[in-house]
């Protein structure tokens, strides 16, 4: 565990109000060299600039007190100019990646890294929702407070938590797991129990009082992510990505995605399409 990297991000929480949250404005494909992984990044400056393609041609510098938060499957590049650190944080499914470094102007020097299980109640996972949320339309003080929650949710995990899981939040955990690889499959709460050899019951009991969300809504949340994402990235029919994302009913998912969006998915499209 790096007792520098958990003091920084005491200090960002402590600071939250001089913290400035930008997003990637690049709807273009990614250039040469460019980063791109299928997990959620922030890219923290504590110290000096850089210059980020990312970050459009009219304010590409990213500078102190400012942090770049690059949604799962988009791109940055940054480039060096002069002496800098830099805090990074990825959001994989099963692991948070720390990595600080350093730029003296000529090498890129690592100073410390750290990998922590996400464990405990998916509490990243819900904050990086509202974050992937303001990429489309950004709104600064509700962007820089879901922020601060993130940072705090990511002290967290590498103090707080438990070394170790019960049965039950393993059980849990798994669970989830299996459900984020493929959630557009025509699964149900008594298939699901019946794949990990439990009762429905006590499948619902899982997710009630260890996961302090119901099955249910906790599939239905991952198959609107889903649904989101293959309508800003593709040109499929509303009808296609209802069914690819596990509802039978495509009316019934308008009416959902409405009311969890305040779109219809068209408009959700169109919206996406115009930033």
């Amino acid at each position: 565990m790096s007792d520098q990297i958990i003091a920084l991000l005491r200090d960002i929480v402590a600071q939250q109000c001089r913290w400035r949250v930008r997003f990637p404005t690049q709807n273009a494909g990614a250039p040469g060299l460019a980063m791109r992984v299928p997990f959620p990044r922030l890219e923290i400056m504590l110290e000096g600039e850089m210059c980020d393609l990312a970050l459009g041609i009219d304010s590409p510098h990213l500078r102190a007190g400012q942090a770049l938060y690059i949604p799962a499957g988009r791109w940055n590049l940054p480039q060096w100019r002069g002496p800098a650190v830099l805090l990074s944080i990825l959001f994989g499914k099963q692991k948070l990646g720390f990595s600080l470094q350093r730029w003296d102007g000529q090498q890129m020097t690592s100073i410390s890294k750290e990998n922590v299980a996400r464990l405990g109640p998916r509490v990243g996972s819900y904050l990086l929702m509202p974050l992937n949320e303001l990429a489309l339309l950004p709104a600064e003080p509700t962007a820089q407070i879901v922020f601060a929650g993130l940072i705090s949710h990511c002290c967290d995990q590498l103090t707080h938590l438990p070394t170790s899981l019960s049965k039950s939040e393993a059980l849990l955990r798994a669970i989830q797991e299996y459900l984020q690889e493929e959630p557009g499959q025509p699964l149900s709460r008594e298939s699901v129990a019946r794949h990990f050899h439990i009762t429905p019951n006590y499948l619902s009991h899982l997710f009630q009082k260890v996961g302090q969300t119901g099955f249910n809504d906790y599939l239905t949340g991952l198959r609107l992510e889903q649904a989101k994402g293959l309508l800003r990235g593709y040109d499929m029919k509303v009808k296609e990505i209802a069914h690819r994302c596990g509802f039978e009913d495509s009316n019934y998912f308008c009416r959902l995605f409405r009311r969890h969006t305040a779109r219809s998915p068209t408009e959700y499209r169109r919206h996406c399409r115009t930033l």
